[in-house]
C-alpha cells in the first residue's frame, strides 16, 4: 500500500503540515501499520505523492529521527527504527497476588505502626489538649508588623547565614537573664522546631547500639529521635523530685532530661538532684540534654536556673521553642551547644537540612529586642496561672469523688489520678468520644505503664471552656449523659474554638 494513502492532511488545520504529517507517521508506527526496518519513500517522493513541499516532508523526518523513529542518512531513504515493536509494547500484566507486597523499611520505621504519637485521634482541635499555647492572646499586629520589617530588610542580608546573629545575640540575653543559662551567641544554633534539635543531636552524638536515658514517663518525641538513630532508650522512673540516678548502671551516653518542670507530672528538680545528674555525666562521654520546653511558665514561685548553668564541663545541651511561649503557628526552636560541639553541629545542621526561616529569624530577633516577647510572656504568666487554678477547682468541684489532681508549679497542663487506682485507658476513650480531648498517662511510658492518670491541658483553654469541658468530664464518668460533643465545622482552628465556646458555655 501506498503510505500516502495513509495519511490525510488537512490544509485549513491550525497545527499545520509538518506537525501533522509528524503526528500521522508516528501513530502509524504506534500501531504497528509501519513496522520495524521498513523503508520509507523519499522526502521528494512523498512530498509529490501528498502535494506538499519537500521542506514539510524533511522536516517531518527530522523530527521522527530526533525521537529515535527513524534513522536518516544523506542521500539515502528513512528506515524505521529497529525497536519500534518493542517499544509500543503492551505491559505483560503481573499476576495478581492475593496480599501486596511490604514497602522496604528500616527497623526503626517498622515500629512506628506501633506507636501512637502524635496521638490518631487529635485530628480536631479540642479541649483540654495539653501543650498549647492560646494563640488568641499572642499579639499577632504587632508580630505582623515584625514580619513585614524582616521582609523589607531581607533584600540587603547576607542569606547565606543560617542562625542569624540577631536572633542569637537576642536568645543568649534573654536566657542567661531569665534562665541562668551561660553561653555565647555562636554556641546557639535556630532550629525548625525542638523536635528538629533532638534529631539533630541523635544524629551527632549517637552510634547506633549506645544507652540513652530518658525520663519514664517523659516526653515521646525525644525516644522517637534517639531510636531512630539506632540507640537503645532506656526508661529510668522518676520520684517526687522528678528523674531518679540510676546508681548501680554503667553512664549512659545520652540521658534526656526536663528538670524544669517534667514532662509530664511537672515536677521540679531540685539544685541537689542535679548536681547528682551531672556528677553521672563522664566528660567527654556522658552528654545531657536539658529540654526546657515550656520553662517560662513558673507561677508560685521563681524558676529554678536551668542546668546547663551549673555546668562547668560543657556536658549539657540545652533546647528550647517559641512555640510553647508565643503561638504553635511560630515554630522555631533553639539549641545551645557546648563550646566544643558548636561548629561540628553547625555543620551537620546544614548537612540535615534542619535550617529555620531566615525571614522568621529576623522577625522574632526584633520582636524580642523590641521588648514585645518579654512583654507576652509575663502577661501569659497571670492568664495561664488564673486558668490553672480554675482547672483545678473545678475538677475538685464536679469530680472531688473521683479524681485527685496534682496542681504543678508551673507549666501548660495538670495531672488528675483516679482516686480508686483505676486504669486510664478506657476513660480516655470515653472522654475523647465525648468531645473533650485528654491524654492517659500510661501512654506516655517507655517500659510497663506504673502511672495512670489524666494529662489535662489548661493554657490553651478561656475559662468558660474549661468548666464546660469538666462538666462534660463529670457526666461523662459518673456514668450520665455527657455534654454537647465538639465537632467543628471548619478548618479554622480560632473559629472552632469561638464555636466551642459558644456550644458549651450552654453547660455552664
Amino acid at each position: 500500500m501506498i503510505l500516502a494513502e495513509l495519511l490525510a492532511l488537512k490544509r485549513t488545520d491550525d497545527a499545520g503540515l509538518t506537525a501533522q504529517l509528524t503526528q500521522q507517521l508516528r501513530a502509524l508506527m504506534a500501531s504497528g501499520r509501519i513496522r520495524s526496518g521498513a523503508v520509507l519513500p523519499s522526502s521528494r517522493t512523498l512530498s509529490a505523492e501528498l502535494d506538499v513541499s519537500r521542506n514539510t516532508v524533511m522536516h517531518a523526518f527530522e523530527q521522527l529521527a530526533a525521537e529515535g523513529y527513524l534513522r536518516v542518512a544523506a542521500r539515502r531513504r528513512p528506515v524505521v527504527s529497529d525497536d519500534i515493536e518493542a517499544r509500543f509494547a503492551k505491559p505483560v500484566a503481573a499476576p495478581r497476588r492475593e496480599t501486596a507486597r511490604k514497602p522496604l523499611l528500616s527497623p526503626w520505621a517498622l515500629q512506628l505502626s506501633d506507636t501512637d504519637w502524635p496521638l490518631s485521634y487529635q485530628a480536631k482541635f479540642r479541649p483540654l489538649r495539653s501543650g498549647l499555647a492560646d494563640a488568641r492572646e499572642f499579639p499577632h499586629d504587632i508580630w505582623a508588623r515584625c514580619l513585614r520589617r524582616s521582609a523589607l530588610r531581607r533584600r540587603f542580608n547576607d542569606q547565606t547565614v543560617i542562625n542569624r546573629p540577631g536572633l542569637r545575640e537576642a536568645l543568649r540575653d534573654y536566657l542567661e537573664v531569665n534562665r541562668g543559662v551561660r553561653a555565647e551567641a555562636e554556641q546557639i544554633l535556630i532550629l525548625p522546631t525542638a523536635q528538629a534539635a533532638l534529631t539533630l543531636i541523635a544524629a551527632t552524638v549517637i552510634t547506633p547500639g549506645d544507652a540513652v536515658w530518658t525520663e519514664d514517663p517523659g516526653y515521646p518525641g525525644a525516644a522517637a529521635a534517639f531510636r531512630a538513630a539506632g540507640a537503645d532508650v532506656v526508661g529510668v522512673r522518676l520520684d517526687q523530685w522528678g528523674m531518679m540516678r540510676m546508681r548501680e548502671a554503667r553512664a549512659p551516653r545520652l540521658i534526656f532530661t526536663t528538670p524544669s518542670h517534667q514532662h509530664p507530672t511537672g515536677r521540679v528538680m531540685p539544685v541537689a538532684r542535679r548536681t547528682e545528674l551531672l556528677a553521672a555525666a563522664e566528660p567527654g562521654k556522658t552528654w545531657i540534654v536539658e529540654d526546657d520546653y515550656d520553662g517560662e511558665f513558673h507561677y508560685d514561685s521563681r524558676p529554678m536556673p536551668a542546668l546547663q548553668g551549673l555546668d562547668r564541663e560543657g556536658r549539657v545541651l540545652y533546647l528550647g521553642t517559641f512555640a510553647k511561649a508565643t503561638t504553635a503557628d511560630i515554630r522555631i526552636g533553639y539549641l545551645v551547644v557546648p563550646p566544643q560541639l558548636a561548629r561540628t553541629m553547625e555543620i551537620a545542621q546544614r548537612h540535615l537540612g534542619l535550617i529555620a526561616s531566615v525571614h522568621v529569624q529576623e522577625a522574632l530577633a526584633g520582636f524580642m529586642a523590641d521588648g514585645h516577647f518579654l512583654a507576652h510572656v509575663r502577661r501569659m504568666r497571670r492568664i495561664y496561672r488564673a486558668r490553672r487554678d480554675h482547672l483545678a477547682a473545678a475538677l475538685a468541684r464536679l469530680l472531688g469523688g473521683v479524681l485527685v489532681a496534682e496542681v504543678p508549679p508551673g507549666g501548660m497542663q495538670l495531672i488528675a489520678r483516679f482516686k480508686d487506682g483505676a486504669p486510664d485507658q478506657n476513660a480516655v476513650s470515653r472522654l475523647v468520644a465525648a468531645g473533650v480531648e485528654v491524654r492517659a498517662l500510661s501512654s506516655l511510658a517507655l517500659q510497663r505503664p506504673r502511672d495512670h492518670g489524666l494529662l489535662l491541658g489548661f493554657a490553651a483553654w478561656r475559662e468558660n471552656e474549661i468548666a464546660a469541658a469538666v462538666r462534660i468530664m463529670a457526666n461523662c464518668l459518673s456514668g450520665k449523659r455527657a455534654g454537647p460533643k465538639w465537632q467543628p465545622g471548619g478548618s479554622d482552628e480560632h473559629a472552632h474554638r469561638g464555636e466551642f465556646s459558644r456550644r458549651l458555655a450552654k453547660n455552664l
